[in-house]
């Protein structure tokens, strides 16, 4: 399937505000905290997309999948989103999405222990090579080694882990349902799963507009506007070659982190980055 300028661009554009979803979160993370920043995010972002399943006639599909849909939104939306804002706190832009990045890794750990799939030699090196990269990453980093610092780390790894363990649950029990379905009925599940922590999870300060600013931006560009892109592209150009985006994120959220907050970009980052990525790519080829 040939790829015109205008799927590149589009590619270029999801890349980027998906990558600034890791600069949002850092931005207001520590103002809101993770939770209420979370469920702005995806009550805000769910029902956007919900507007736009209403025109596209879908909902009786998003009813007939309550269930499954529910459940996806939990392990696929509303947990790994809090992990990545809980690391947030603390962590650079780049550094979280660069632990993003080893959802692929994860997930090829997961086919082989759940689905029984086979471990190639390729798939060995990609693991070894990925792993050794968040091994560099982590220990090989100017940020002081805290409490604070490693909890951060673990809950970015436990995001990427829970991406990894919820694409098989998506592919087993909500085969043939459309994108568009999935993307709202999770997004609004997620919501109404973290809603009754809320009370208990109250920002500390004032949010101030330009956090509020954030929070809509996070909502509305890089959720909402990134899975329509998404959606877009699959049917455009595949899926193969859309996933290819996850390669760009990292990039761009240490670009943003830099420019933006002016976050700085290490030896560390830039090597353990690379070898997350190769690693990745090596693991999937087949």
């Amino acid at each position: 399937m040939k790829i015109s300028i205008s799927n590149i661009l589009e590619l270029l554009l999801l890349a980027s505000v998906w990558g600034a979803s890791f600069l949002f979160m850092r931005i207001a993370a520590p103002v809101l905290g993770p939770v209420w920043l979370i469920e702005l995010r995806v009550l805000l972002s769910g029902l956007t997309i919900f507007l736009l399943s209403i025109r596209l006639n879908i909902v009786q599909e998003i009813y007939d999948n309550l269930v499954p849909l529910f459940i996806l939104g939990c392990i696929n939306i509303a947990t790994p989103f809090v992990f990545f804002a809980i690391a947030a706190l603390y962590l650079p832009a780049g550094f979280t999405a660069i632990l993003n990045g080893t959802a692929p890794l994860f997930g090829t750990v997961i086919a082989f222990l759940w689905l029984k799939e086979k471990l190639t030699w390729s798939g060995i090196a990609g693991l070894i090579i990925g792993f050794a990269g968040v091994t560099i990453l982590v220990g090989w980093t100017n940020i002081p080694i805290t409490t604070s610092f490693i909890l951060s780390t673990i809950a970015g790894l436990l995001g990427a882990l829970m991406y990894a363990i919820s694409a098989p649950f998506a592919k087993n029990k909500l085969s043939g349902v459309s994108s568009m379905a999935i993307a709202t009925g999770s997004q609004l599940s997620a919501a109404l799963v973290l809603l009754p922590l809320t009370p208990f999870f109250l920002p500390n300060s004032y949010v101030s507009l330009k956090v509020f600013g954030v929070v809509v931006a996070l909502a509305l560009f890089s959720t909402a506007l990134a899975y329509i892109l998404y959606f877009r592209l699959i049917d455009n150009i595949g899926v193969s070659k859309t996933l290819t985006v996850s390669y760009l994120v990292p990039l761009f959220a240490i670009f943003w982190g830099a420019v933006i907050l002016k976050e700085p970009i290490t030896v560390s980052m830039l090597i353990g980055c690379s070898l997350i990525l190769a690693g990745t790519v090596i693991a999937i080829s087949k």
